[in-house]
């Protein structure tokens, strides 16, 4: 019998759809350089949490951009998704969304980090850092960067950074 339930229990687990937690985050950009937090792994992440019930991923964003550094942010467009593998048993769904801010302040900091820093775009390509934040950072530099004279020829020259 104890081998049977044992069966039951395997084949159980096993017809059980993979479930991740969901976490959303920001790519913040303020004067040219874009808003990146150190976390507890001595990784540089971008601002964001873990969804709330009755909260919208949007919501979440924007209350955890200004719970973490202190700047309220226009959350934009999804840049991207993708399952972050941290450790065997611990994987998370990562929505990243490319966000506006006005803000004119340094970034402060929560004690969830142990670090806020603004880099600029060069120096992404060397932090210690999931790829998957370094292609959202890439791609939101890449839709909000303005058009130089020489893409005024292109054919995408033509539509709005916030439209590409």
């Amino acid at each position: 019998m104890a081998a049977q339930d044992e069966v039951r229990r395997a084949t159980s687990a096993e017809a059980r759809p993979a479930a991740f937690p969901v976490s959303v985050k920001g790519v913040v950009v303020q004067r040219g350089k874009v808003l990146l937090l150190r976390n507890e792994r001595d990784e540089w992440e971008l601002p964001g949490g873990k969804i709330s019930v009755g909260e919208t991923p949007e919501g979440c964003l924007a209350r955890e951009i200004e719970e973490e550094v202190g700047w309220r942010v226009q959350v934009g467009p999804i840049l991207d998704a993708w399952l972050y593998h941290i450790r065997e048993g611990r994987d998370v769904l990562i929505v990243t969304y490319g966000c506006f801010t006005n803000a004119e302040t340094r970034p402060g900091l929560s004690d969830e980090h142990s670090a806020s820093r603004l880099f600029a775009e060069p120096e992404i390509h060397n932090l210690n850092m999931p790829q998957g934040y370094k292609d959202s950072i890439a791609e939101w530099f890449r839709r909000t960067r303005r058009p130089s004279p020489a893409d005024a020829t292109r054919p995408h020259a033509a539509v709005a950074p916030a439209e590409r």
